[in-house]
């Protein structure tokens, strides 16, 4: 959505197979949620998005797939996610500790580590995340590259 009517980009993981996973179970209406660091936007100088902030959905491609609606934004300590949230993911986890060792697993990463300059960044327990929910409001025709 390039112009002056731009949406800002909804970026899940980093570009490759784990975007890819994501942003399919999203247009499959399994995802409707997911989880970000606090420390990722205090880093970027980024306020978090308000309830009702439509974003264009982007694939590893760096198309734009679907537009997508915030409804719900929490921020929480790690320890305080619930199970419906870690369902409500669409990642297939069963229970809060899969959910935790799959994501624990992305922000321990190499990846995430240099994004956030950080090379030893750990999380526990009181590690402030952002748990956010959202809804497909559109799904954008999508040009092959």
């Amino acid at each position: 959505m390039t112009g002056p009517h731009a949406l800002p980009p909804y970026l899940l993981a980093f570009p490759g197979p784990l975007r890819d996973q994501l942003v399919a179970a999203v247009l499959r209406g399994e995802k409707v949620s997911t989880t970000g660091l606090l420390v990722e936007y205090e880093i970027e100088g980024e306020e978090l998005p308000p309830v009702g902030e439509r974003s264009a959905l982007i694939d590893s491609a760096g198309r734009e797939v679907a537009v997508l609606e915030l409804t719900e934004v929490r921020v929480l300590p790690l320890g305080e996610v619930d199970l419906q949230h870690a369902l409500d993911e669409g990642e297939g986890y069963s229970s809060v500790a899969e959910w935790r060792a799959g994501h624990e697993e992305f922000w321990h990463g190499a990846e995430m580590r240099a994004a956030l300059g950080d090379p030893g960044f750990t999380v526990d327990d009181d590690t402030m995340i952002v748990a956010e929910r959202f809804r497909v409001v559109e799904r954008l025709p999508v040009a092959e590259v």
